[in-house]
């Protein structure tokens, strides 16, 4: 085997695995941890968030900040520990470029939400990728923890 196909395999043997490093990162920080459950679904309907929005700002050391900012209103008769939800992001073509999921409710800042009770939540991004299409992520409930 000459030198430049040597080459060309090491390169090959490179890419195949950046590529599985950046897969195996990706999944392993997207994969759910705590699933929503039977009950946490037929609660979800009992969830309103209102007043999203989304805004950027910089900070002290130049970089772009996007923060989601709302509220989530708890219309049923349970109350709550913590409520995550995914942030979905997307590219000009529709292709998911990020999901991260976050709390918007959690007992340890704020305690319960308690039944007819209204949070606000704010939710700042760093990270995202430059391909994303600064359009509004869609917000999905990903686990509910009833007190």
């Amino acid at each position: 085997m000459g030198n430049r196909a040597k080459l060309y395999v090491i390169l090959a043997l490179l890419a195949v695995g950046a590529g599985l490093g950046y897969y195996l990162t990706r999944t392993s920080s997207t994969a759910q941890t705590d699933p929503l459950t039977p009950e946490g679904k037929a609660y979800v309907e009992n969830l309103r968030l209102s007043d999203v929005g989304m805004k950027a700002t910089e900070s002290y050391v130049g970089q772009t900040i996007v923060e989601i900012e709302g509220k989530i209103g708890n219309v049923g008769t349970r109350a709550l520990d913590q409520v995550e939800v995914y942030c979905i992001f997307y590219d000009a073509y529709g292709q998911m470029v990020l999901r991260k999921r976050l709390a918007i409710v959690a007992s340890n800042k704020g305690g319960a939400l308690q039944p007819g009770g209204n949070r606000s939540f704010r939710l700042p991004f760093d990270d995202l990728p430059p391909s994303w299409n600064n359009a509004m992520p869609h917000l999905v409930i990903a686990s509910v923890k009833f007190s």
